[in-house]
């Protein structure tokens, strides 16, 4: 049987893959401190029929050989950290990493996910959450009778509770960092927990040992160019049909083979 129809299958499951994560990519375009994601492939084995360098003859060698491929698979789907745009609300407690680094969420079971989205709310205790209710680590309240909240470059978070008072410091977003970011594992609601590849987290203060600044009032949107990814759709689906071809050509040519007399 022709390798080509293996081959080109390979192929076609490849674009596919590429297909979904562009999709989703789209999807995302406007979710706040989304990264965008690429599907990266590896080809497969090779049938070696004569070994490169192999003798041809005497004091002569194959120049090339001859290898013939089967196909293509997944090798990673890869996260880009790039900095995305910023979208100022003038929101108070909405935050944007200027920068690396991550916010730090208490999840419902205890663990500790990641963000890069900065939308925080004040929960019914004063205490800063994310859309979900969970509690920004470390915690930080908010006294209910503050008429004003200033968040520094430095995660400081200093609120006004009266006309006459001074500022009073209430805490410090910390931030938190990965050697290896692309290998955080995605539990979605715009969270990350760590893995092996991601290494252990780092914190610190906003602004120190690399990590990223503080902007108040601001949030970054997804780093997802849609025009790059409409051209990264047209180019998968192209590559997905000139696959399809190939199949419908290798088996047009068994035909012709069973139908030899």
């Amino acid at each position: 049987m022709l390798k080509s129809l293996n081959t080109a299958a390979t192929g076609m499951q490849a674009q596919q893959s590429n297909m979904d994560v562009i999709a989703n990519n789209i999807a995302n375009s406007s979710t706040t401190g989304f990264k965008k994601a690429r599907a990266e492939f590896e080809d497969l084995l090779y049938h070696t029929e004569k070994e490169p360098g192999a003798a041809t003859g005497l004091n002569s060698v194959s120049p090339t050989g001859v290898q013939i491929g089967s196909g293509v698979k997944t090798a990673a789907v890869n996260k880009d950290f790039i900095q995305g745009s910023t979208q100022v609300t003038k929101n108070p407690f909405d935050m944007e990493i200027q920068g690396p680094g991550f916010f730090p969420i208490q999840l419902p079971n205890g663990q500790i996910g990641y963000t890069r989205d900065g939308t925080f709310k004040k929960g019914p205790g004063g205490a800063l959450v994310n859309k979900n209710g969970n509690l920004l680590q470390p915690e930080i309240v908010i006294p209910p009778d503050a008429v004003g909240v200033e968040i520094g470059q430095n995660g400081t978070v200093q609120v006004i509770t009266g006309l006459t008072g001074g500022p009073q410091n209430v805490g410090q977003v910390q931030l938190v960092n990965f050697i290896n970011p692309a290998g955080l594992k995605s539990i979605g609601n715009n969270l990350f927990v760590p893995s092996q590849s991601s290494g252990v987290p780092q914190q610190g203060a906003p602004g120190q040992n690399g990590l990223g600044y503080i902007a108040q009032g601001q949030l970054e949107r997804s780093n997802v160019n849609i025009v790059d990814e409409m051209v990264n759709m047209i180019s998968a689906q192209r590559s997905y049909e000139t696959n399809s071809k190939v199949i419908q050509a290798s088996d047009q040519m068994l035909q012709q083979i069973n139908n030899l007399r």
